[in-house]
């Protein structure tokens, strides 16, 4: 290995790879996952992860290596692709580019996710053509221009990449078609495992399609059999997905009834299935004669037969541009297109001339050592290293714009001075007494994780500069500061109180503070308009949302899948996280079916604190899966709970803090606390989403309202004075101290009301809006 692998210093945290990926079937699909497979191994501290393409809306069910999914016809997805790569701190992107696997005219799409990477790029080409169309020549001369590194696999492809493309020699990186590292064996070995023992075996292998000119192969059957009455032709591998969702499997039965007119179906076996390496690396071992009869001369290069010379096969081949090179020195036969006497001729000699046949198989092996996988994936890597060590300087500026949200005047304004006032250099305090932080209990990652988001989500309602100067981006960067420092690399979990001189109280915090420290990075990556903050914040989100997998508490799942599913709503194409989330929502469901009724609709035998989390986790992941059963039981549970806060006279009562409320027994009435006007605040404004239903709008005013004075005591608990909320309500009057759990959960509330009415606009405007003026 070189020493520019070695070089600790130099590691490559990260490496992704853009192309198609396996269970998809196509020869970019293995390519990706054999490089990606080969390059984890020489790296193994590296963190290596794939962004594909999906080609159908469902996407196939795909290993934990792809991190991310882009429906190839969505333009969207590539910028939201390039967001992810460069949030992610990716150190090295290698693009798979064939045409025909991305988006627009000439694949023109994947410029979109090219142009807006800040990381270095080396592009593998597996299509390089002389004569392009001059969308085609457009298109991979931009995508040269944005790689630093254009690598090929073929020494024709470079000459070509010159001359007509203008890519200059130093850009250029020759690197051999991958293969496995397989041994020089005898054909005999292997025959009786496919039931040919005693026969000469002919193989061809790979997607069936027209071009592959299986048919000039079947027409010289007739002349090889007359020579070689024991040989049989296989014919292995499915018929392209593209070409079966086209024509079916026409061209198949066309070989077939074309093999029976010729007399030769008894010589001709299909396999008509996508094997795994493995067993394709049998059947290679098994054939005495390997063809590749294609018609497409521009062919640049051919995995199956770099596959077929690496295991040692004596190759018959038509003279494309790879076979040409390939085969060269005596490591292959050439035969013309569509010139099946030829064929039959070079393959009747070699089954003949068994000396020259071993020969040429060993000529063929020796040549391709340096195509095994390992020594790609060095040359990979090699080439990883310097393109990052030259472009570490000049990452890729990226900007964002986000549409103005609608402000509607009869909301109270947003006053963040009680913030403020609570917020110092570390964070903001937990307690105050009255309107006074009050700095003996320090501060706690929950907290700071509802400020995260209370700022963010305020940022299209209050203008900067706020009283003292600060403004919006400079809170959400001392919030996640905090959520940072909180976070325990050791324990993978969050630590939840630190005294006022900055000294951890703990060092593993509760599963609920660990949910809610989730749900906080995964919403503010959602709304961030900071490239900073969005970089930060991912690192810590991704190393905490799978220790949410581990809880036991509902309501930290609860927590774990809201932060999941806001991330989700930026980040739609991150596989890994949509796993979690899913693991996750059926989870908390299976709970909801195994405990709730109709009489208690609940997933647990007692009601306690923010509670409509958990209906609100139900619905937003449902309403995200599609999964009419889920969103059913949220708003079930949701229903179930807003009637059972419901006071006769019409206002909202939230469960009470002392004695909560367990099933068969008596709920409390007091105290009552701001942040469960929230939480049913954020569910009934999750249910409308998912509904348009006006009832949980007009319930969510209620929320809203408790918190003016439409309560049990009929008080206000929000102080328009300091811009801050009282501590809850007892039942003796408001609990005075004003400290950040509830003033953040009055802001989160009103700055909820004031989305909601932004909703309502939006669906009635929709309503109103007659069929035909919709463009």
């Amino acid at each position: 290995m070189s020493d520019v692998i070695r070089r600790s210093s130099d590691r490559l945290h990260k490496i992704a790879f853009i192309g198609n990926f396996l269970p998809r079937q196509c020869g970019i699909a293995t390519f990706t996952t054999d490089l990606l497979t080969a390059v984890s191994r020489e790296a193994p501290d590296s963190e290596v992860c794939a962004v594909v393409m999906n080609d159908v809306p469902q996407g196939y069910d795909y290993p934990p290596e792809v991190r991310f999914e882009i429906d190839q016809k969505k333009l969207s997805d590539y910028r939201l692709a390039a967001d992810f790569l460069n949030m992610s701190q990716v150190d090295v992107v290698c693009l798979q580019h064939e045409y025909g696997i991305f988006g627009g005219e000439s694949g023109a799409y994947i410029l979109e996710l090219l142009s807006h990477l800040r990381m270095p790029v080396v592009t593998t080409l597996h299509t390089v053509l002389r004569e392009p169309l001059p969308s085609q020549r457009q298109v991979l001369r931009s995508i040269c221009q944005y790689s630093d590194r254009v690598v090929v696999m073929s020494n024709r492809a470079v000459e070509i990449l010159e001359t007509i493309y203008g890519v200059p020699r130093s850009k250029i990186v020759m690197i051999g078609h991958g293969i496995p590292d397989v041994p020089f064996v005898d054909p005999n070995f292997y025959k009786d495992q496919f039931c040919v023992e005693g026969k000469k075996v002919i193989l061809t292998f790979g997607l069936l399609s027209p071009g592959k000119g299986i048919e000039y192969m079947i027409d010289a059957l007739p002349e090889i059999v007359d020579a070689h009455p024991d040989v049989v032709y296989i014919v292995l591998g499915a018929t392209h997905p593209h070409i079966k969702r086209q024509s079916g499997e026409s061209y198949r039965t066309s070989l077939l009834r074309r093999a029976r007119e010729l007399g030769v179906d008894s010589h001709l076996v299909f396999h008509n299935r996508f094997v795994d390496l493995s067993e394709l690396c049998e059947f290679l071992g098994a054939a005495d004669v390997y063809v590749t009869p294609y018609l497409n001369k521009e062919q640049i290069v051919s995995g199956t037969l770099a596959y077929a010379l690496g295991a040692g096969k004596a190759v018959v081949s038509t003279p494309y541009w790879y076979a040409e090179e390939m085969l060269a020195e005596g490591r292959g036969r050439l035969v013309g297109f569509r010139d099946s006497k030829a064929l039959a001729r070079e393959i009747n000699d070699l089954l003949t001339n068994e000396v020259e046949r071993h020969a040429m198989r060993k000529r063929a092996y020796v040549f391709t050592r340096d195509m095994v996988w390992k020594e790609v994936a060095r040359k990979y890597l090699e080439v990883f290293h310097v393109v990052k060590q030259e472009r570490a300087c000049w990452p890729r500026p990226r900007t964002r714009t986000r549409a103005a949200q609608v402000t509607p005047f009869e909301m109270p304004p947003v006053k963040l001075d009680h913030l403020l006032r609570l917020t110092d250099d570390v964070g903001i305090l937990q307690h105050a007494k009255f309107a006074v932080p009050d700095r003996y209990h320090g501060y706690c990652t929950d907290d700071n994780a509802r400020a995260l988001i209370a700022v963010l989500q305020a940022q299209d309602i209050v203008s900067d500069p706020l009283p003292g100067g600060r403004n919006i981006e400079e809170l959400a960067y001392l919030y996640l500061s905090f959520l940072h420092y909180a976070f325990n690399e050791e324990t993978g979990r969050f630590r939840n109180f630190m005294a006022y001189d900055r000294r951890w109280l703990e060092e593993v915090g509760s599963e609920d503070c660990h949910g809610r420290a989730v749900w906080g990075l995964g919403v503010a990556i959602g709304l961030s308009r900071s490239s900073h903050l969005m970089g930060a914040a991912m690192p810590i989100f991704e190393k905490a949302l799978g220790a949410v997998e581990n809880f036991t508490s509902p309501r930290a799942w609860a927590f774990g899948l809201v932060g999941a599913q806001a991330y989700l709503n930026r980040f739609a194409g991150d596989s890994e996280v949509r796993r979690i989330r899913d693991r996750l929502a059926q989870r908390l469901f299976t709970l909801w079916n195994d405990h709730a009724d109709d009489a208690w609709c609940w997933p647990e035998p007692y009601v306690t604190y923010e509670n409509a989390r958990i209906p609100q986790a139900l619905i937003a992941a449902g309403h995200a899966l599609d999964s009419r059963e889920m969103v059913s039981a949220g708003l079930k549970s949701l229903e179930w709970l807003a009637r059972l806060q419901l006071d006769e006279a019409g206002h909202f009562v939230p469960i009470g803090n002392r004695g909560w409320y367990a099933k068969g027994g008596e709920r409390a009435r007091f105290d009552q606390q701001p942040v469960e006007a929230l939480a049913m605040m954020d569910a009934c404004r999750t249910a409308f989403i998912a509904t348009l239903d006006k009832k949980w709008a007009d319930y969510a005013q209620l929320c809203l309202d408790w918190f003016l004075g439409r309560n049990d005591l009929s008080v206000p608990l929000y102080d328009e004075a300091t811009g801050g909320c009282c501590d809850g309500l007892t039942p003796d009057g408001p609990n005075c101290n004003q400290g950040a759990e509830s003033t953040l959960a009055w802001l989160l509330t009103l700055l909820g009301a004031y989305e909601m009415n932004s909703l309502q606009l939006a669906a009635e405007t929709a309503a109103e809006t007659p069929a035909s003026a919709t463009p």
